[in-house]
């Protein structure tokens, strides 16, 4: 047991030890963790921050894995696992939820109280935190537009609130971008919808029914790979290239969907890895727009 599974433990906080990452990321993808630790509270939160920053070790916090690729090789030091904390409470039309939550927990819970905003945002397969942490948008709305203020601990372990002027949101981007910081809640400005919640559910379930029609739902992904480029759409790129269904090993290019790579056969974060540079070599190529990928990496893959 290393200093900081001790003292993870000592904290009686619950952790995991080598465990695999494939179970972690909509991906199916990824070594193990050294450690997860799965705090149940913000206080276990910031205890297990600060025991990180006392003791240098690296960590990496997890919200659901829905945009992340972790390398084969793992993730070193301590994983900080949100899922415990995942309250989502409703006062007036305000809906404040732990970072923890997921995004579809967070539309259910708007939709129940007959609360219009997050339509976009039912079927986005995240957690609140992350989802803030990459201002996560879809059909034509963004968590910006409703966002009214987070929570957070910085990289020291102090608490901060931050309204939504604060947090430099832009595409598939936030003041946490690149940051050491662990988002605790978010709280989002909603308005009542005059048709009430049938209205709310009329719209998430049309569109849905649109992710179900265009995106690879059956198959394991991160979601879209690719950032959108400036003045075009990284799907319709790849398709003109003749892309749909390139392969390297277990990874492929879907061919319901050209933005979505996905493991349709035990892919390794080598083979997305792969994937993902000949992708970005031919595009530039054949059209000259270079595409980055929205998917975050982490851990070692070598």
């Amino acid at each position: 047991m290393t200093t900081i599974q001790a003292t993870i433990a000592q904290l009686g906080i619950p952790y995991l030890e080598n465990e695999p990452m494939s179970r972690h990321t909509t991906f199916r993808i990824g070594g193990p963790a050294e450690v997860i630790a799965l705090p149940r509270t913000p206080g276990e939160v910031k205890a297990v921050l600060d025991a990180c920053r006392r003791e240098k070790a690296w960590y990496f916090v997890l919200g659901k894995g829905s945009n992340l690729l972790v390398g084969d090789r793992g993730i070193p030091g301590v994983t900080i696992a949100m899922e415990n904390l995942s309250a989502v409470t409703v006062e007036g039309e305000t809906v404040t939820a732990q970072a923890g939550a997921s995004l579809m927990a967070v539309c259910a819970a708007a939709r129940s109280a007959g609360l219009t905003g997050l339509e976009f945002a039912y079927g986005i397969p995240g957690q609140a935190g992350g989802g803030v942490y990459m201002n996560a948008g879809a059909y034509g709305g963004e968590l910006k537009d409703v966002l009214e203020s987070v929570e957070f601990l910085d990289e020291d372990g102090k608490e901060h609130t931050f309204t939504v002027q604060q947090l430099e949101l832009g595409y598939r981007h936030s003041y946490f971008t690149g940051k050491g910081c662990v988002i605790l809640s978010a709280r989002f400005r909603l308005q009542r919808d005059p048709d009430g919640p049938g209205a709310v559910k009329a719209r998430m379930e049309e569109i849905y029914d649109r992710r179900k029609e265009k995106q690879p739902l059956e198959w394991p992904s991160a979601g879209s790979t690719f950032k959108r480029p400036e003045g075009a759409y990284a799907a319709a790129l790849i398709d003109q290239c003749g892309l749909k269904g390139f392969r390297v090993g277990g990874a492929q290019v879907s061919e319901k969907h050209a933005g979505f790579v996905i493991n349709v056969r035990e892919a390794t974060c080598a083979d997305v890895l792969d994937l993902i540079q000949e992708v970005r070599r031919i595009v530039k190529e054949k059209t000259g727009y270079t595409l980055e990928p929205e998917v975050r990496v982490t851990g070692g893959n070598t």
